[in-house]
């Protein structure tokens, strides 16, 4: 989770937007992660498995409006996939008594993080 979160930083604090075929390569690499990983994750990476598909799931909605055809369609089917994944990493947060507001905080010092070879 480690460099997905790294380089999702790096995205976070780029002037412009990547392109469709680097955002898809992005997300496919996210979804070839989580099946074999997910259940194992320490509590740090459930922050930032969270905080990347939230971001990236996000990212899908806003292109999917804004852009026509089969790219706002695979944008749609990608923030609904990370749905399914946002939700089991809050409930999993949730479970070790994390509450909204605590997420939120949380996502809020996340942002403001950036990437760690910019410091």
């Amino acid at each position: 989770m480690e460099a997905l979160y790294e380089e999702l930083q790096g995205y976070l604090n780029m002037d412009e937007e990547i392109s469709f075929e680097e955002f898809s390569a992005f997300y496919k690499r996210i979804l070839a992660e989580l099946p074999d990983k997910h259940e194992s994750f320490s509590e740090d990476e459930l922050w930032k498995a969270l905080f990347i598909v939230e971001n990236v799931m996000s990212n899908s909605d806003a292109r999917a409006k804004e852009t026509k055809g089969s790219e706002s369609k695979k944008y749609v089917k990608m923030a609904q996939r990370l749905q399914l994944w946002s939700k089991n990493f809050a409930g999993r947060l949730h479970g070790l008594g994390y509450t909204d507001e605590e997420v939120n905080a949380r996502f809020d010092a996340m942002f403001e993080e950036g990437p760690v070879n910019s410091k």
